[in-house]
């Protein structure tokens, strides 16, 4: 039994060196491309100091999800429901679980995820949706 854990541990092990090895070389990539840049800067300004250039470091929008986070909002979200939703409606719900503004755009956008992951959930039978009159697709669950 221990063998087993051992070998799982050596394998993962492995792997976390593997990967800092390649983050290394990334790092090491970076920094001499890094080097370059300032030195082609250099020669076009030659009073050009490298440290007045902030760093810009990326920041996610409130408005993203973590990986499969949406797909299983929706879906808690059409579980509980008494009836079909929309994905306008649902995508309302999201913004106001989340605390997100409530504003026009957060809503088109969190729309168009919450259609998708509608669209891909449709594909592989979980949910359906309903044609009737109007603007917006009803959703509901497969049982």
């Amino acid at each position: 039994m221990t063998d087993y854990a051992l070998d799982a541990l050596k394998r993962k092990r492995a792997e976390m060196t593997g990967e800092i090895a390649l983050c290394h070389a990334r790092l090491q990539k970076l920094s001499e491309d890094l080097e370059h840049l300032d030195a082609t800067l250099r020669l076009f300004a030659p009073d050009f100091v490298a440290e007045s250039i902030l760093p810009k470091v990326f920041t996610p929008p409130k408005s993203w999800s973590k990986r499969g986070e949406m797909s299983r909002t929706v879906l808690s979200a059409l579980r509980v429901a008494k009836g079909p939703l929309t994905a306008r409606e649902i995508a309302s719900m999201v913004v106001a679980q989340r605390g997100l503004d409530n504003d026009p755009g957060i809503l088109n956008v969190m729309t168009r995820r919450v259609a998708g992951v509608l669209r891909d959930k449709r594909e592989r039978g979980l949910v359906r949706s309903i044609e009737e009159t109007g603007l917006w697709l009803q959703w509901e669950v497969v049982r």
